[in-house]
């Protein structure tokens, strides 16, 4: 699919990996809502590249249903979802004193980060499946997951099981709006620059960047935006897991 003059949805688009794939798909010529609930982030963010932000809770099947619609009323019917919001607060099983982690701080990471993607996945096809053909096809959603759903660290449990949970999804809902001509990718990121690692000391990121066996640093954001471009313009990309980690197998410390 060319994105030039097509309509976008990036969740978590107010920072990182999401603030990188809002700028390059403005950058091709996409006009881009942002989801996210960091409003002063997000609205600038869409000041900047010509989108337009709206505060959406990704875990509420009402606020992402009344955005969509909102959206689709102003903008247009959306062509591409890019689904980056998600947190990743670690949280051991027990804990040094032996007690059990609470079970809403797993909850909440399964919440956000799976329920919230399928969430989205839904109310974006609700609107897509009725479009008209844009050539073979009528959309592309492209999902986060996380080389964690792989090689889950000590203390990613949550982590671990939310995007192990997106990564599944990946196939049989592309089976399933295969009939609708829409497509379903996933991107498994390894270690990359965003707000979250760029707030640890310069040590504890070069240590971190120094685990990846080639390129030996830490990713840029831009890249994994980089990555959802070329999904979005190559129609045989269906279905796929698609790990962007420079080779790294994370130890499990």
């Amino acid at each position: 699919m060319k994105i030039d003059g097509k309509i976008s949805i990036v969740t978590g688009a107010a920072s990182g990996l999401g603030a990188a794939t809002a700028r390059r798909l403005a950058a091709d010529g996409s006009k881009v809502a942002i989801f996210d609930m960091n409003e002063t982030a997000g609205a600038a963010l869409a000041e900047e590249i010509g989108g337009r932000f709206f505060n959406v809770d990704v875990t509420s099947e009402t606020a992402a249903q009344s955005a969509l619609a909102a959206m689709a009323a102003e903008m247009g019917t959306p062509r591409v979802l890019v689904n980056c919001a998600g947190i990743a607060p670690p949280a051991k099983v027990i804990n040094r004193d032996g007690e059990p982690m609470p079970l809403a701080k797993f909850a909440r990471v399964i919440e956000i980060n799976l329920i919230g993607t399928f969430n989205l996945i839904t109310q974006f096809a609700a609107h897509a499946h009725k479009a008209d053909m844009l050539g073979e096809e009528r959309g592309v959603i492209i999902n986060t997951a996380s080389i964690a759903a792989y090689d889950g660290q000590i203390g990613q449990a949550a982590y671990a099981a939310s995007k192990g949970g997106v990564a599944s999804l990946a196939l049989p809902i592309a089976r399933e709006l295969a009939r609708h001509a829409i497509r379903v990718t996933t991107i498994a990121p390894g270690i990359f620059k965003t707000p979250m690692l760029e707030g640890l000391p310069e040590e504890a990121q070069r240590s971190l960047a120094e685990q990846n066996p080639f390129p030996r640093r830490l990713g840029d954001p831009s890249e994994f935006a980089a990555l959802v471009a070329t999904i979005i313009g190559n129609p045989m990309l269906n279905g796929e897991v698609i790990r962007l980690d420079a080779a790294l197998r994370m130890a499990p410390t």
